[in-house]
């Protein structure tokens, strides 16, 4: 068999220009595109990546936040919490003071009525043990309480000694007004003469007297000078009277305790 060399070489070329032609017109281009694409998809590639670091700096940004924020909303919880405990504090406080206030006012209260009411008792039993012993003394006897009170300062005015003499001695001659004698009653002219005449004896010199009506002295007479006072009335007696009932009043609690 014989080769035609001519057709041989007319093939080859063909085939070569075959070859450039495809590569120039066919994977060039396909080259070209796939090189295109791959780049396309690297650059998509890393723009999704780019992307995705994106995110997760977001994602890392918001978790910080979000951990900011709920450490802020903690403070500020336990903040309010404590202001809260605090105000609570303070309002219980005041209204355990306003409380305490109350109740001292209102023991204050009471003691203050209980002293008025002990008081009109007193003053009461006072007024009815006077006016029974006026009407007993002016039944029993000449001499009306009147008088007998009379006697009976100027008594305790001449039997004075020690200290107490020496004080109101003193006292009527520093003092630079009158010596007062207080009663409840006008005494009478032969009564004032009496107590006038027992201080001029007493204290051997003229004794200046001012006589005075004080209905708040119940059955009494009192004489003061310069500070100096000395006096006698009901009241001395009713003071013992009051005591006695005071320890009377108190001797059944003190029974019924004693069990306990």
């Amino acid at each position: 068999m014989l080769i035609d060399w001519f057709t041989v070489g007319a093939q080859a070329l063909n085939f070569l220009i075959l070859v450039w032609l495809m590569k120039r017109f066919l994977y060039q281009p396909i080259l070209n595109a796939l090189d295109g694409r791959e780049k396309r998809i690297a650059a998509e590639l890393a723009d999704a990546d780019a992307k995705k670091a994106e995110a997760q700096k977001e994602r890392d940004e918001f978790q910080r936040k979000n951990e900011e924020f709920d450490r802020q909303r903690a403070t500020l919880l336990s903040k309010a919490t404590d202001e809260a405990n605090a105000e609570r504090q303070r309002l219980l406080g005041e209204a355990r003071k306003a409380a305490d206030a109350m109740s001292a006012k209102r023991a204050e209260t009471l003691k203050t009525d209980a002293q008025n009411l002990n008081q009109a008792i007193r003053r009461r039993t006072q007024d009815e043990v006077f006016a029974i012993a006026r009407k007993t003394l002016t039944d029993l006897a000449a001499a009306s309480l009147e008088e007998r009170m009379s006697e009976v300062f100027t008594r305790r005015l001449r039997e004075m000694n020690g200290e107490a003499k020496a004080g109101l001695a003193a006292a009527f001659k520093t003092a630079s007004d009158p010596a007062t004698v207080r009663s409840a009653f006008d005494l009478p002219e032969e009564q004032r003469a009496t107590i006038q005449t027992a201080l001029n004896e007493t204290f051997s010199a003229n004794i200046p007297i001012r006589f005075e009506t004080a209905p708040d002295i119940i059955g009494g007479i009192e004489l003061s000078a310069n500070g100096q006072k000395v006096a006698w009335s009901v009241a001395d007696y009713l003071a013992s009277l009051e005591k006695g009932v005071g320890e009377l009043l108190k001797a059944p609690t003190a029974s019924a305790a004693s069990p306990a």
